[in-house]
This record gives structure tokens, sequence and C-alpha cells, in this order.
């Protein structure tokens, strides 16, 4: 069983580990997940398929 050593007295070294250990990379971005609001005004013009010209 390891012993606990408080962050401070670990070496420069060995925080840098810890650190590299609770630090995640997302799988999914989270600002991309937002939901766009309503009342917002949108610049960019929805495109419409014609599919009646047969």
């Amino acid at each position: 069983m390891k012993r606990f050593i408080p962050k401070e007295k670990l070496s420069k070294k060995k925080r840098g580990e810890a650190d590299r250990l609770s630090r995640t990379v997302w799988t999914v971005q989270p600002i991309t997940r937002l939901k766009e609001s309503g009342k917002r005004y949108k610049r960019r013009r929805k495109h419409v398929r014609d599919t009646d010209d047969q």
C-alpha cells in the first residue's frame, strides 16, 4: 500500500506525473453539444431542395 504524501512535498517530476494522470481528454466536445436558442438571429439561410421537378 502506498503512503500518502502531500502534493507540496512531492518532487517536481512526481508532481508532473500526478498532474498528467489527473488530466482527461474529452471524447465529445461539450461546447458543440449546446442547444441553439430559438430566439437567436440566424444569418445562414436554410437551403430548400425542390423535389417536385419530375
